[in-house]
């Protein structure tokens, strides 16, 4: 499969989330434009606020950019990039990136600069290779894609955000608070490689970022560069022994615990063991949340995301030491 190549006319389509991150909307839209007059770049810029949702604008912009042979870009956090990535995943057009989150692990990996100068030039400059992405049923996910508690803290640590900012502090003690709180225990069946196991879990995480799985220490974290995913299950433990794990995340040393298991994959169902199980769970991608109608397949999609980025990512490579 070749490659969309960028010649130096095509025109940028840019998605841009004023609410991702702390950056100054204002001040990234003005490094966006003068860079782009700068080199000679035909752009526009779709402002995602109130009255527009990025997922429309997503769309706009796919349409826009397929009849001009442009690129698509996101501009802001993890989660505005799934949403650009998810509807332009099949297009066949490049795909850029533009970092504006917290934690911004989809570039990172990917050796994307976190300065929206330098991430600019590379788009002015660079050609699209492929990136992996994760589904799960028919939902994009670039970082991670999760069920039970993970998915729950995730949407707990919006809300302490909201309230006291988007700092890594607050995502550690929010999840904090939330382990604390008791947790409910899933019978998951799940089907893979023509196995099948059950397992009785607070939580099913399935990782697509290498850099994520590196930083907390899971044994298959390279998983994602092999062409999988990864599968991160926790066995069944009390609330007592919850910050233990936390803290053994935020030290890279999660994989050696004995209550965690994990394994790669390149597809995988997961239904719920009883009898009268849910037809609908809560499920996390990239920090979203959303109803899925049960069961999951967790998949490798088919077909890869253009993505316009360096040859190397130096932070990866760090972590890998």
């Amino acid at each position: 499969m070749l490659p969309p190549q960028i010649g130096p006319n095509s025109p940028l389509f840019i998605v841009l989330n004023a609410g991702s991150g702390s950056a100054d909307t204002a001040e990234t839209r003005r490094i966006i434009e003068e860079g782009c007059t700068a080199a000679g770049r035909k752009h526009r810029i779709f402002l995602v606020d109130e009255r527009a949702t990025v997922q429309a604008l997503a769309r706009e912009a796919v349409e826009r950019a397929r009849a001009v042979g442009g690129v698509v870009v996101a501009a802001g956090g993890d989660g505005t990039i799934n949403a650009v990535a998810q509807a332009t995943l099949g297009s066949g057009l490049p795909f850029g990136v533009l970092p504006q989150g917290t934690f911004n692990y989809f570039s990172r990996a990917h050796g994307i600069p976190g300065d929206t100068t330098e991430a600019l030039q590379l788009l002015l400059t660079g050609q699209p290779q492929p990136a992996q992405v994760g589904l799960v049923n028919d939902r994009v996910f670039l970082v991670n894609a999760s069920m039970g508690l993970y998915a729950e803290l995730l949407e707990e640590r919006e809300s302490y955000k909201a309230r006291y900012g988007r700092h890594r502090w607050i995502a550690f003690f929010a999840g904090l608070l939330t382990v604390m709180r008791g947790h409910r225990l899933w019978n998951l069946r799940m089907a893979w490689r023509g196995q099948e196991r059950d397992v009785r879990t607070p939580t099913l995480f399935v990782g697509n970022n290498p850099l994520q799985l590196l930083q907390v220490g899971i044994e298959h974290a390279d998983a994602p560069e092999n062409g999988q995913l990864a599968a991160v299950v926790l066995k069944p433990t009390g609330v007592l022994a919850m910050p233990g794990l936390l803290v053994r995340g935020a030290l890279g040393r999660l994989g050696s615990a004995d209550e965690v298991l994990s394994f790669p994959f390149e597809s995988m169902t997961v239904k719920t063991g009883r009898l009268h199980s849910p037809r609908r769970v809560k499920v996390a991608t990239d920090g979203e949340i959303a109803w899925t109608e049960m069961p999951l397949l967790f998949r490798v999609s088919p077909e890869p995301l253009w993505l316009v980025r360096p040859d190397s990512a130096p932070e990866l490579e760090a972590a890998k030491q």
